[in-house]
């Protein structure tokens, strides 16, 4: 069981699958069942297990030394054909250590940061903000009002960058563009049946085009969490596939719903599908859903993400999103981030914040930080 509890520096890179036959993960297994790690690290906590009995497995063991295999090539194309061989993979990942990883991101949390790193922390994390607004009642004044909070969230100091992206609807999506073009703030719209995911493949790509016409730059979908939790591992594997397809150059973030998936190895187990079957991003909740994002989901998808590029040579992003409305919440996300995946992780293009009210409490903290004061909500523009 990967032991999530310890620092980066102490997780070693030998970790028991559960299959029957000898193991490995991440690396060339040798006759005794040890493995020999690949990519950068040696700190990296094992990835996927396979029986080496397997043909997936021979494909492994029988491959160069060293070598980082592609997502979508080698070994792993072999296995995400069928629901059997991505089964073989997904229950071959080490098991979570739920009190573990708890008490890691709970020891992570009371990290303090001082006066100059948190203000860059504070300038960071704006920039990493997906400014969101998903509801019913949204309009297109609204949107352009979030458009222009996007750009300049503090009108009254130049200084304090803007954010990542406005996430939308599919049919406010032209609206933001217009705001947007030309700033460098992307336009991300949420599209697949959001928030259930529950429709039909043809529906979910229609969502899909529909918002790529209009000008987002990001998709942000929703996986079948009912398909996934049945076992039907192809279905939702050929969803993301096809909607990854349909996106043209929008990159993808896929929505794993993490509250409802109900066990933190199922978390795992979610974001290494949605890794192979081509996300650039993967994504915590909807924001609809209680639970949202917590800590020790995010630490288990940032472990997946960083064994993930140990495995394939390939970086996909976090982002979180649900509940996260004050600094000292998004500080923490920054901490888990620096440990768990690394500072390459620290940037807008690896991991994002979906928020709506987070911006101002940020803002709020950078003037105290600037003047020793605390500036109350009145001062800023409303998210």
């Amino acid at each position: 069981m990967a032991d999530l509890s310890k620092p980066r520096s102490e997780r070693h890179g030998i970790e028991a699958g559960s299959g029957s036959g000898p193991q490995i993960a991440a690396g060339r297994c040798t006759g005794s069942g040890r493995a020999t790690q690949s990519g950068p690290s040696q700190d990296s906590v094992e990835v996927v297990a396979v029986d080496l009995s397997s043909e997936a497995g021979q494909a492994v063991a029988n491959g160069p030394r060293a070598t980082a295999w592609p997502a979508t090539g080698s070994w792993l194309a072999d296995v995400a054909t069928s629901d059997a061989g991505l089964r073989q993979v997904l229950h071959g990942l080490p098991g979570v250590d739920q009190v573990g990883a708890e008490a890691r991101a709970a020891g992570l949390a009371t990290r303090s940061i001082k006066k100059d790193a948190k203000m860059t922390a504070l300038e960071l994390a704006v920039r990493m903000v997906d400014l969101t607004t998903l509801e019913g009642a949204d309009t297109p004044g609204k949107v352009r009002g979030l458009c222009a909070k996007a750009m300049q969230p503090d009108p009254a100091d130049q200084e304090v960058p803007p954010v990542a992206a406005v996430c939308v609807y599919p049919d406010l999506v032209a609206i933001a563009k217009a705001e947007l073009g030309g700033s460098g703030v992307a336009v991300a719209s949420v599209a697949t049946a959001f928030p259930s995911g529950r429709a039909s493949l043809p529906v979910k790509l229609a969502d899909v085009a529909d918002a790529v016409a209009a000008g987002a730059d990001e998709i942000d979908m929703v996986i079948d969490r009912g398909a996934f939790l049945a076992g039907r591992y192809g279905q939702v594997y050929e969803e993301v596939r096809a909607v990854k397809e349909a996106s043209g150059r929008a990159h993808l973030k896929v929505i794993l719903e993490t509250g409802e998936l109900a066990t933190l190895d199922n978390v795992s187990r979610a974001s290494w599908l949605a890794m192979l079957a081509g996300a650039d991003f993967i994504k915590t909740s909807t924001g609809k859903v209680s639970p949202a994002s917590t800590p020790p989901v995010a630490l288990v998808m940032l472990s997946a993400v960083r064994d993930f590029e140990h495995a394939s040579g390939r970086r996909v992003g976090v982002k979180v999103a649900g509940g996260i409305r004050t600094a000292k919440d998004a500080i923490r996300y920054l901490v888990l981030v620096n440990e768990t995946a690394g500072a390459a992780w620290l940037s807008p293009g690896l991991f994002r914040i979906g928020a709506s009210s987070l911006v101002n409490d940020l803002l709020m903290q950078r003037r105290k930080q600037l003047t020793g004061q605390y500036a109350g909500p009145d001062y800023f523009t409303l998210d």
